[in-house]
């Protein structure tokens, strides 16, 4: 079952917010924290469950969230070089790695995806650091191709 996150689901979803970090820092410990940093504290969690402009969506299986889709909607309207759109940008998304090679991450996706349609959306985007290739070429499987990059020079 998919469903809005609830405040019920906040320890699960810390947890998930850690996992993430730690693949975040093994690939980029110059730029993520080790051990237990996250995105999100619980008090941001909970503003964001009513928010329906920044869903939160679980996969709960046997009383158990496998995974969570952070997403925010992003509005552009009167822009003098961009044309009106709602686009639905993917902020994060996680699946347990006791949960990994089950689906979840697509069946997440696919429902981002469903919702994103039913909001009237014209597209669903993300970003992906490079140094998660397991995410890249998860992305690309579910059909996401790049349409702006970000580069960077270190000092």
């Amino acid at each position: 079952m998919i469903r809005r996150a609830e405040s019920k689901d906040t320890e699960k979803i810390m947890d998930l917010l850690v996992q993430v970090c730690e693949v975040h820092h093994n690939g980029r410990p110059d730029l993520f924290r080790p051990h237990g940093g996250t995105k999100y504290v619980p008090e941001q969690l909970m503003e964001m469950y009513a928010d329906d402009e920044r869903p939160i969506f679980v996969l709960e299986e046997d009383g158990a969230v496998k995974g969570y889709a952070f997403c925010i909607l992003e509005v552009i309207e009167g822009d003098t070089a961009r044309t009106d759109m709602r686009t639905l940008y993917i902020d994060d998304i996680c699946v347990d790695e006791a949960a990994r090679g089950q689906h979840v991450g697509e069946r997440l996706y696919q429902h981002v995806l469903n919702y994103a349609r039913e909001i009237g959306c014209y597209n669903v985007t993300l970003n992906v650091w490079s140094c998660n290739p397991g995410a890249m070429k998860f992305y690309e499987k579910m059909g996401l191709v790049p349409y702006k990059v970000g580069m960077e020079q270190i000092l």
